[in-house]
């Protein structure tokens, strides 16, 4: 298995939901219109955002699981089972912890 190439697409998704987490901070953080109507809608733009916001903040704390068990010298191994995690698996969820059979077990 090339963990190389595990840790880098790990990096680079762990940097894209970074810089949205950053935009939807800022998004967040933004003046809001007084405008009664106007107010509404930003009201449930606000919550869809956070709702981003709180499933990019999971998937950051995945990647960076998977980036410590690279350091660690136990990516690609199940933290249940211990069998290896096949690199079809590996090369569509690069973060998962979990081979398929105790995937599909949770």
């Amino acid at each position: 298995m090339d963990v190389a190439h595990y840790k880098a697409v790990l990096e680079t998704r762990q940097a894209e939901i970074l810089k949205r987490l950053h935009r939807i901070d800022d998004d967040l953080g933004r003046t809001r219109d007084p405008d009664s109507a106007e107010r509404a809608t930003e009201a449930e733009n606000d919550e869809v955002l956070e709702e981003f916001g709180h499933v990019g903040s999971d998937e950051l704390k995945a990647l960076e699981a998977a980036l410590q068990r690279i350091e660690a010298g136990t990516y690609g191994k199940c933290v249940k089972c211990g069998k290896p995690i096949s690199e079809e698996r590996l090369e569509v969820v690069p973060q998962t912890p979990f081979c398929k059979k105790c995937a599909a077990s949770l």
